[in-house]
């Protein structure tokens, strides 16, 4: 089987959700572009598991919830296409969507492994109360991908804290 079966590979994964700012896929989008290589964006559903997995890191998933015990493909969503159609347009940058599932932090480095990344691009949170306990509790995205694979991870800055302001979790 030739590797073109498999996706892009050898290119820039970027971790995306509906709401997240335009900065995140606009580093993402000249960093491969700077590097000549495709972009992968890849939303993962916090609220269904994954049951099976494709040659090209698409998978087949399940609800956690009982009641809904419907397997399906993991269809990327088609507003959250449009809006990268339309934050990506005329920058030259392929791109393809993967729909995944579980823990962000594996779900992406798993991906990552399966179309050769070069690297993963990921923003920031929210400074807000939520987002702070959230990750108490659940951890960095960013830092279970620097701690769990080998590839380089660019976290993309949403809204620096400036000098002599408290940090999130202070």
């Amino acid at each position: 089987m030739d590797d073109s079966e498999k996706g892009p590979r050898g290119g820039i994964l970027v971790g995306v959700q509906p709401g997240l700012p335009d900065a995140v896929l606009h580093e993402a989008a000249r960093l491969a572009r700077d590097l000549h290589v495709d972009l992968v964006c890849a939303h993962v559903d916090l609220e269904r598991y994954t049951v099976g997995e494709h040659l090209d890191g698409s998978v087949l998933t399940r609800s956690i919830d009982p009641d809904l015990p419907d397997e399906r493909e993991g269809g990327f969503d088609s507003n959250l296409a449009a809006h990268i159609d339309e934050v990506l347009a005329g920058s030259g940058v392929a791109w393809v969507g993967r729909e995944l599932a579980g823990d962000p932090g594996h779900a992406l480095g798993r991906l990552a492994e399966t179309v050769d990344a070069r690297y993963i691009v990921v923003g920031t949170r929210e400074a807000t109360m939520r987002e702070t306990l959230r990750e108490f509790f659940q951890g960095s995205v960013a830092s279970h991908l620097a701690h769990r694979q080998h590839r380089p991870v660019l976290v993309v800055p949403l809204r620096p804290v400036a000098d002599g302001e408290p940090l999130p979790w202070e």
